[in-house]
Order: structure tokens, then C-alpha cells, then sequence
């Protein structure tokens, strides 16, 4: 009966992290980072641990939930492959020195930089303007694209999530519409976790009393479960980003990032 009330909230943050990949091209950390930070206590360990084992966690399953939506996103013609491409190694370098920030981070910073992250990610959800804004018609390359790509692996690996967001918005500024960037946003969720799934479970091998189940900081019954939930639901999160009005929906989940940033910062001053 002790584990039932996690692993309930554990498929139900799965579910909603599934939707959430596919519906706006995130991995579905800043849904899953929430909910592990409130089911870890109930596997034990020091709550010093916490906020790395759930940043850890999350972009373990993301490996799941971004290549289920990439899946899904490129059986409609939608992803730019050749972006991904250009992208990758600059992304896996930016991951690699973001595990190596965090594992030099305390665990409350850590959820401070989260919080603060949200919040700033929100406001591209909650300002139609920046989402709407074109400022040219070709992707950045050169040392644009290094810095741009290394930042967005070392920001999201520091936050656990996929790095949809940040994507999302360099694209359409871009020129892309709105849906091939979202399906082109999965593939970056997909290069940054691994490494940084592979990073945190490293940098945590050493560490003593941490939540049951855990390899490194990588808590492994939770992937689990969530990247379970997340399978069934990326599919009908991806159909709904094709079929559905964008803006009332950005602005519900800039409401909702809204929120979690004030439960975060709460936290980590508290």
C-alpha cells in the first residue's frame, strides 16, 4: 500500500508528459520534475538528493516520450532532419557541461534555477507576440548555431527537460510554422537526454542513501512508470497539435508553467 499512492502519481505524470511531448514538442520535464519532486520523498533516501535524482529521472524518460512523438511527428512529413543534424554534436557538448555544472550545484539551487527557468519559459507561452514574430526566413548557422545549440543542451540538462520551448522559438522566429517546429522540437528532446541521462546516472554513482531504486541519479522504477504512460499518450498529443487551435492551448500551458515556477521558487527559498 506505501508504494501504490507514488506509483499512481507517477503514471498519471507519465500521461500527462506524453500529451504534453507530443501536443507542444517538449519532452515533458516541466511536467515530470514536479510530480517526481513530490512522489521521491515517499521512496526514501536523503532529500538532499531529490532535486537531482528527479532532474536525472526526467530526462531518462524523455528518451522515451521525445522519440515516441518524433516518431509520430515524422510519419507526417513534419521534421526537419537536416536542423537535427546540424545541431547534434553542439547539443551533446552543451549536455555534457550541464551535468558537470549540476553535479557541482546544491540540490536547493538546483531547484531554484529550475524555478526561474519555468518562469522564463513561460513567457513564450503567454506573449503571442514573441510566438508570432519573424525576423528572417533561414535557420542560423556558423558560430550562431554553436552558440545557440550548446546553450540549449547545457540550459535543459540543468533543468531535466527537453528543450522544446527554446527550439520551438528560435524555429518560428525563423520562419517555421508553428507545427514543423513543435515536430522538429521532439528530435532535440531526443539528443539532449541521453546524454544527460547517461551524465547523471555518473555523477550520482558515488553518492550514498538515495530513493529506492535508484542508479546513480536516475531513479529507475519512476522512468519506469512514466515513460509507460507517456508511450500510450505522445501519439494523441501529436494528432491534437495538427488539428487544433495553437493559441488557447499555449496559453493554458504558460498558465500552468506559470504556476509550477511559484511551487519551485517557494520551495527552494522555503
Amino acid at each position: 500500500m506505501a508504494l501504490l499512492l507514488p506509483g499512481f502519481a507517477l503514471l498519471a505524470a507519465g500521461l500527462a508528459a506524453g500529451f504534453a511531448a507530443g501536443l507542444f514538442g517538449i519532452g515533458g520535464g516541466f511536467v515530470v520534475v514536479p510530480a517526481l519532486l513530490l512522489v521521491l520523498p515517499l521512496l526514501g533516501g536523503d532529500p538532499h538528493h531529490y532535486a537531482h535524482v528527479a532532474i536525472g529521472t526526467s530526462a531518462a524518460t524523455i528518451i522515451i516520450t521525445s522519440l515516441r512523438s518524433l516518431r509520430a511527428h515524422a510519419k507526417r512529413g513534419a521534421v526537419e532532419f537536416d536542423t537535427l543534424r546540424g545541431w547534434a554534436p553542439w547539443i551533446v557538448l552543451g549536455c555534457g557541461a550541464g551535468v558537470l555544472l549540476a553535479d557541482r550545484i546544491d540540490g536547493r539551487v538546483l531547484t531554484l534555477i529550475f524555478g526561474i527557468g519555468v518562469g522564463l519559459m513561460s513567457i513564450n507561452f503567454l506573449v503571442p507576440k514573441l510566438g508570432d514574430k519573424v525576423v528572417r526566413d533561414t535557420m542560423p548557422g556558423g558560430m550562431l548555431r554553436i552558440g545557440f545549440a550548446t546553450g540549449l543542451g547545457t540550459f535543459s540538462s540543468l533543468l531535466g527537460i527537453g528543450g522544446g520551448t527554446l527550439a520551438i522559438m528560435l524555429m518560428t522566429l525563423c520562419g517555421r510554422t508553428i507545427h514543423r517546429a513543435i515536430a522538429t522540437a521532439s528530435g532535440v528532446g531526443t539528443l539532449i537526454a541521453v546524454p544527460t541521462t547517461l551524465g547523471f546516472v555518473l555523477i550520482g554513482l558515488h553518492e550514498q542513501r538515495l530513493p529506492w531504486g535508484s542508479l546513480g541519479y536516475v531513479n529507475l522504477p519512476a522512468t519506469a512508470a512514466v515513460a509507460a504512460m507517456s508511450i500510450v499518450t505522445a501519439p494523441y498529443g501529436v494528432a491534437a497539435a495538427h488539428k487544433l487551435p495553437s493559441r488557447p492551448l499555449k496559453t493554458l500551458f504558460g498558465i500552468y508553467l506559470l504556476m509550477i515556477a511559484y511551487l519551485m521558487l517557494r520551495r527552494a527559498i522555503g
